[in-house]
């Protein structure tokens, strides 16, 4: 098998290729949202029913995360993109055939788990193997494929659904994974670098963090928990905020839509300023950017104003998950990288998914938004004050006599 260097024209190749699995893989993160009402009406269920199948699509999604990316830490990237390949087209092709809301449930579990899920944290952390100097970028660039994903998926399965229904659109999708994945997959074959293989390279020994493995594991999962938990407050409800507000649920989704575009934005801009400043730094600048975004939110409500706040929120929010994938390649061994970001993501989808239901608890005790953006600032502030913490941990800060004793920690 062919090895190749690191920072070749041969690693952004697979940048590219690992973008366009990701943004195929990702379909099962939207496929679910668009056929809902057509699959409540099918089975005749309530909407609360109706949504348990993104529920569970999201909680496979975080453990799938942390399964599929200690399997590419110990048998590489093919495996299981070739798995999350079978068993996308599995799930979308049995997800066709339910009966009952419960048997299309259950095929998302299988889509969420072992499909989506490895197109995802595996290629984050395997893209990480063939970079140095441009790792940053790299990382989020693979990061957006998802958001290619939701920019692209809603459209095309919604006009399928309209044109042929549900069961037609599924079908379609199953195949599509099941034909174009695995050619894609085989691409990446190539072993990554000798010199990835080990302890984290000289390069990012300024940016390593003085903390034990498991104490540096556990505030950054804490740290992608408290993120998300302020992120999903615009991202799940702007659209009923808008309509409570008057201005209509269509005008709340064009500002997530907004919001998402100019999340590609910040993700990619987020790699090249990880590649100067590192990925804490970047965790840092991000973080803050958030919190005064949820801020104005609080602040301003007419529609102009909610429009600007939300492109910028999507532009200050899209770089925070990449930066702990960044982190952890600064911070730990790449034999380590898959399962240690994929703990991380996992923390994160967590974030989002209590995050949207406590702002809509707050908002059915309170009878407004106000004190759900206020609680979103407050997580944000720990994310911001952990963030902190760490950077008075790290050689940027700390003294060097600080640094040595857990320099060579992260292998253990």
């Amino acid at each position: 098998m062919i090895r190749r260097e690191i920072d070749s024209p041969y690693a952004w190749f697979r940048v590219a290729v690992s973008v366009l699995l990701s943004a195929i893989g990702g379909v099962g993160m939207w496929s679910v949202v668009v056929a809902l009402p057509a699959v409540q009406a099918d089975f005749g269920a309530e909407r609360g029913a109706a949504s348990l199948p993104f529920t569970l699509t999201m909680i496979g999604f975080g453990i799938g995360g942390v399964i599929m990316g200690k399997l590419a830490d110990r048998r590489g990237i093919i495996l299981p993109v070739m798995i999350g390949a079978g068993c996308l087209g599995a799930g979308f092709i049995l997800a066709s055939l339910s009966g009952s809301l419960m048997s299309f449930a259950a095929a998302y579990v299988l889509i969420g788990t072992f499909g989506t899920a490895a197109t995802f944290v595996p290629l984050m952390a395997n893209i990480s193997f063939w970079f140095e100097k441009r790792r940053g970028i790299a990382i989020a660039l693979c990061a957006s494929g998802n958001y290619v994903s939701g920019a692209v998926w809603p459209t095309l399965i919604e006009s399928a659904i309209r044109a042929h229904g549900w069961r037609a659109a599924h079908l379609a999708v199953g195949i599509f994974c099941l034909v174009v994945m695995p050619p894609l997959a085989m691409l990446l074959r190539s072993r990554a670098p000798v010199r990835a293989i080990g302890a984290p390279t000289p390069a990012a020994s300024v940016h390593r963090i003085a903390l034990p493995p498991g104490v540096l594991q556990t505030l950054l999962s804490v740290a992608g928990l408290a993120c998300c938990v302020a992120m999903s407050m615009p991202q799940v409800h702007i659209v009923a905020y808008c309509g409570d507000l008057g201005y209509g649920p269509a005008r709340g989704a064009q500002m997530l839509s907004l919001m998402l575009g100019f999340g590609i934005v910040s993700r990619i801009g987020s790699g090249f300023l990880a590649d100067r400043l590192g990925g804490l730094v970047t965790l840092l600048i991000g973080s803050f950017a958030q919190m005064v975004a949820l801020a104005l939110y609080l602040m301003m409500n007419g529609l102009t104003p909610l429009y600007v706040i939300s492109a910028l929120f999507g532009l200050f929010q899209g770089g925070l998950v990449p930066s702990y994938a960044i982190i952890v390649r600064e911070s730990f061994p790449a034999r380590e990288a898959g399962g240690r970001v994929g703990i991380i993501l996992m923390m994160t989808i967590l974030g989002m998914a209590l995050g949207g239901w406590m702002s809509g608890a707050i908002f059915d005790i309170t009878g407004s938004y106000r004190a759900a953006f206020a609680n979103g600032i407050a997580w944000n502030a720990l994310n911001f004050l952990i963030a902190v913490f760490l950077l008075f941990r790290s050689p940027l800060i700390a003294p060097r006599s600080a640094i040595a004793p857990h320099a060579g920690s992260a292998a253990g």
